[in-house]
């Protein structure tokens, strides 16, 4: 199986790790860009990665665990895997069973974490711009705009769709370029599921992550 997202697309993925919560809506509300408790998760989580992966350069040259344990540790609590593994699924996480759900579940965690985990270590200096956020304060579902600067040509966009959940902003998809990352999964699993079954996806999975992440490209199989 594979996956159309190509290097430098998931490069350009990197701040979906870091940047984690937002407004969205019909006006802008300019007041409230910099006091909004989402907006002050997407500033300390990104100053909190960006500084713990440069502490830790030594420990991340000579174990490429340690970063994925450190994103694990400080990004992932921002993102609804369960959710996300269920809208990847489709109709195919309806029809497995307990078990199988959580397999998946954590194999593509994992995936997603082991990937983006070098992407960032690889571009820790990427500039980010943050659009104007648009919404209201009691919005609950809502979406992050930024913006990547390219050296030539227009930048690329990457949109962070986001809901409440309980008293937290939790990440279920991340946009990039019009690109939903859901969606780009969902096609590769379900032709996966339709030829091999479930538990070959999974065992897929499991498999690539074992490997080396600077050993593999982005393709899932």
């Amino acid at each position: 199986m594979s996956c159309s997202i190509s290097n430098s697309v998931i490069k350009v993925i990197i701040p979906a790790l870091l940047l984690t919560a937002g407004l969205a809506g019909s006006r802008v509300f300019a007041d409230e860009i910099n006091d909004h408790p989402a907006l002050a998760l997407v500033r300390d989580t990104t100053t909190v990665i960006k500084k713990r992966i440069k502490e830790d350069g030594a420990a991340i040259k000579a174990n490429q665990e340690h970063l994925y344990n450190l994103v694990t540790e400080i990004v992932l609590p921002h993102f609804d895997f369960d959710q996300m593994s269920s809208w990847v699924l489709g109709k195919n996480w309806r029809d497995a069973n307990k078990k199988q759900q959580q397999r998946f579940t954590e194999e593509f965690s994992r995936l997603l974490v082991r990937t983006y985990s070098r992407a960032i270590y690889d571009n820790i200096d990427q500039q980010i711009n943050f659009l104007p956020i648009r919404g209201t304060p009691a919005d609950d579902k809502v979406t992050v705009r930024t913006e990547i600067p390219q050296p030539a040509g227009f930048p690329i966009p990457i949109d962070y769709k986001m809901y409440h959940k309980g008293s937290e902003w939790k990440v279920y998809d991340v946009v990039i370029d019009a690109i939903s990352l859901v969606a780009n999964y969902r096609t590769s699993f379900n032709q996966e599921i339709k030829k091999s079954g479930i538990d070959s996806l999974i065992a897929s999975l499991a498999d690539r992550n074992k490997k080396p992440i600077d050993e593999k490209t982005t393709k899932t199989n």
